[in-house]
């Protein structure tokens, strides 16, 4: 029996070249505006226009500033990469969600909140963390510049088949355990590059579990275990999910879309390339000590020391260690901490918001902190409006910024200065990631929250109910 990833795959490929890559059909590709702009200068060189405009949709995310949208950008570079993707989007027919519209925000945010990203679906961006969309059933994954010209062109890409992989996750998350310290127990026990070469489908009770948020935080980190893409199988959490979504299928269409939905299910004879089980129990709050995702630990735990390391890699453990300001054998708990930042395409959802006003009501930001907290899109910003959250936020010192990817990168105006330390729910923590010279721990919401309040490195359970 094929696994789900064959059959949707599968069922996408327009022609195989033998020795070579597929020739795959794409459903949806989304464009920002930092790796678009040469794709369109390439449709202009050969004169040619997008095959199928109505698939493709564009909105600026990376370098939109988080606070006075109403305004002219005016950071120069900035202002030139958004500006040039409304025009390029005007000039081909493309669907547009620019700054101020209610349906703009972090388009990995945007594209399952609209319905746009759905089951059994080919989706791409030219952006890594495109695989987040595969919590809603689909394929989805990153493509460079030249592969988004392909797609404008031709609605298809040339690429390799990956090789298969599950990983089930069994049990009940612990107290003060999230999707996000799922993701960072995973890639501490893979590595960076311990899922290179395969596409993941998550399994088990603990995945089934999860809501679809949770979901699109497993998923949007795949990328950072080395794998081309992650998805979950659409279930009735997937459908609960979608329904009545502003581009999902209604009435008899939907109906029509859940019954064939409900068979993209890998078999139980399904054979994977390679199979991992974790149980659940095993996963504590975890929090990162050096400069890529794979370096984390439990929150409670200590930075391993230099002889637990491969030989290998002891160069640049040390150097990551030097660069953070951190020693071998040290424990993080209590560890001054100078920004926190909630959001990015990681953790910028509703379920998100909830979680770090759970740990703030009642509570104020600590003084020493600088907090900035980024809704992954203008329609998560009403919801926290509509649930009160603002407010509870506000009372405890906090303010709630408009959306975009903000801190999660340094190409707006969030940037964490040189040799301070940033509390991170984003999806990477690489030297000069939050700003040059800006050290990031990568943390859930709730772990997030906990350091904005006491102002260092605090365990989330010892502040939870």
């Amino acid at each position: 029996m094929n696994t789900l990833f064959d059959k949707i795959w599968d069922s996408h490929v327009v022609n195989r070249i033998e020795d070579g890559p597929d020739q795959l059909y794409i459903d949806r590709l989304y464009c920002h505006e930092v790796t678009s702009p040469q794709a369109f200068d390439g449709l202009r060189a050969r004169g040619i226009q997008c095959l199928r405009p109505e698939k493709i949709f564009c909105m600026p995310d990376h370098n939109t500033p988080t606070h006075d949208q109403d305004k002219p950008i005016a950071d120069p570079v900035s202002k030139c990469q958004v500006d040039t993707l409304e025009a390029n989007a005007k000039e081909f027919g493309l669907s547009y969600f620019g700054m101020m519209d209610s349906r703009n925000g972090i388009i990995h945010v945007v594209g399952p909140e609209r319905g746009l990203s759905l089951p059994g679906m080919t989706i791409v961006c030219g952006d890594s963390h495109t695989s987040t969309h595969g919590a809603t059933g689909a394929v989805a994954f990153g493509i460079g510049t030249s592969e988004v010209e392909m797609v404008m062109a031709s609605q298809c890409i040339l690429q390799k088949k990956p090789k298969s992989m599950r990983i089930r996750i069994e049990g009940k998350l612990g107290k003060g355990v999230s999707p996000k310290d799922v993701a960072l127990y995973l890639m501490k026990e893979l590595t960076t590059s311990g899922a290179t070469g395969y596409f993941i489908e998550y399994a088990g009770s603990t995945v089934r579990e999860m809501s679809m948020e949770g979901r699109l935080t497993l998923c949007n980190l795949s990328i950072e275990m080395g794998a081309r893409g992650g998805f979950i199988a659409p279930d009735e959490t997937t459908f609960e999910y979608l329904k009545g979504r502003e581009h999902a299928p209604s009435g008899e269409e939907w109906d029509k879309a859940v019954a064939y939905w409900k068979t993209l299910k890998s078999g139980d004879d399904a054979v994977f390339d390679k199979e991992l089980v974790f149980d659940a129990a095993e996963i504590g709050p975890m929090i990162t000590y050096g400069t890529n995702p794979g370096m984390g630990m439990e929150i409670t735990g200590n930075v391993p020391q230099v002889s637990e390391i491969p030989e290998e890699g002891s160069a640049s453990f040390s150097k990551s260690l030097s660069y953070m300001g951190f020693q071998p054998g040290q424990g993080l708990l209590g560890h001054k901490v100078d920004y926190v930042f909630l959001g990015a395409c990681t953790n910028g959802r509703i379920e998100d918001f909830r979680a770090f006003a759970s740990i703030a009501a009642g509570r104020r930001k600590a003084d020493s902190v600088t907090a900035w907290l980024v809704p992954g899109s203008w329609e998560v910003l009403s919801q926290i409006r509509a649930e009160g959250l603002d407010k509870i936020l506000e009372d405890a010192g906090f303010e709630i910024r408009q959306p975009g990817c903000s801190a999660c990168l340094a190409m707006n105006d969030d940037k964490i200065p040189a040799g301070k330390y940033s509390v991170s729910t984003s999806n990477r923590n690489f030297e000069g990631r939050q700003g040059p010279g800006s050290r990031t721990l990568l943390a859930s919401p709730l772990t997030a929250a906990a350091a904005a309040v006491t102002g260092v490195v605090t365990d989330p359970r010892a502040l939870m109910d």
